[in-house]
């Protein structure tokens, strides 16, 4: 197992990639923390992953509050005495709907880029210091395609995953005089619950695919478990499409 031993945090695990990446890690041999704001959902996608055999359990947090990110990571610590990854999967995504920059609200815009981008810097802050102190660290930040074709009617999430690109670059510089490799990971458009509530699954055009078909969950696993392991300690500052070629960089 490529984990064993590693202690991992995701958050935004109540569905969708988020309970996957939990799943994931943990079969790898990771002891995994489930956090979310929605803490039903992220003890659900800690008992799936308990029934598996694996180990996980699951707290709240609001990852817009640093109050909230301390906590975590102080729970964290406190059950295993360190921890070794951080995957920031919590996004803003369901329930968007496309519609004209000039027509999102300015509230609506601020909720998206403060759980997609300060939720990350507020998590990263949270788990430094014990990384620090172990001298090593993964984090891997969930991006998206749309940062670098952009999205029609969809100017707030393309401009939050935009930073998340930046953000990640930024943190690398700093964080890597500490062996601590900060990584994003880009999906294009995947089949989730999420994305089934903003386009229909079955109609997606994958034409402009070099691998014609829509892009699953269990596609984006390999890669963030490989960023998650000692096989990737020389790899950092990095953005990562998993899009079936539909984007090239």
């Amino acid at each position: 197992m490529r984990l064993a031993g590693k202690v991992a945090i995701v958050t935004g695990t109540a569905q969708g990639l988020g309970r996957q990446f939990c799943l994931k890690l943990a079969a790898e041999g990771a002891r995994v923390v489930a956090a979310d704001i929605n803490l039903a959902g992220a003890e659900e996608t800690a008992r799936l992953t308990r029934e598996a055999g694996l180990e996980c359990f699951a707290v709240k947090a609001d990852v817009t509050r640093e109050s909230d990110t301390l906590e975590m990571a102080e729970k964290v610590l406190a059950s295993f005495g360190k921890i070794d990854i951080l995957v920031n999967n919590a996004a803003v995504y369901d329930g968007l709907e496309r519609k004209p920059f000039y027509e999102i609200a300015p509230g609506e815009f601020d909720r998206v880029l403060a759980v997609n981008v300060k939720g990350i810097w507020l998590s990263a802050k949270a788990v430094y210091p014990a990384m620090k102190l172990q001298g090593k660290g993964k984090i891997i930040n969930i991006s998206s395609e749309t940062a670098f074709t952009g999205s029609h009617g969809f100017v707030h999430y393309v401009a939050s995953k935009g930073g998340v690109v930046a953000l990640t670059r930024a943190l690398a510089r700093e964080a890597g005089r500490d062996n601590i490799c900060v990584n994003s990971v880009a999906p294009g458009f995947t089949a989730t619950e999420a994305s089934a509530h903003l386009s229909s699954l079955d109609s997606y055009d994958v034409s402009r695919n070099c691998v014609r078909r829509l892009g699953q969950p269990e596609d984006l696993l390999g890669i963030v478990v490989f960023l998650a392991s000692d096989e990737s300690d020389f790899i950092t500052g990095q953005t990562i499409l998993v899009n079936g070629g539909r984007e090239m960089r």
